[in-house]
């Protein structure tokens, strides 16, 4: 699986962001997806995980109720929402994706190149 990421940039405090992760190379509705992030000298976390069908996710506490996970097998692309964005957000936010359903990001197999989220105060 190929996972491309993008909608990262700069956006104000307050303001909202879309990213989009594309897949290819598999069949994208037999994968868990996941965002994960990572700010400049912290440890990666969960963001959000999203199943198969869509039909169950699992956030983490770093922006829970700032965030919506949605995707669209369709399109084979999953979507990460943000709103009432913070300078802590300010992070490089990853898509990741898995067979199986699971909150720990090293049990993800493939992974995205990142999208910068930059916000500003």
């Amino acid at each position: 699986v190929q996972l491309q990421a993008s909608g990262g940039g700069l956006v104000q405090a307050g303001g909202s962001l879309r990213l989009s992760c594309a897949a290819s190379g598999s069949i994208f509705s037999l994968k868990n997806m996941a965002w994960y992030r990572q700010a400049p000298g912290k440890q990666r976390e969960l963001v959000a995980l999203i199943s198969l069908t869509g039909s169950s996710t699992i956030y983490g506490d770093s922006a829970k109720g700032r965030c919506t996970v949605s995707r669209d097998n369709a399109k084979d692309t999953v979507y990460l929402q943000l709103s009432s964005l913070k300078p802590e957000d300010t992070a490089v936010y990853y898509c990741a994706a898995s067979e199986i359903w699971t909150t720990l990001g090293h049990q993800y197999k493939y992974w995205g190149q990142g999208t910068l989220v930059t916000v500003s105060s």
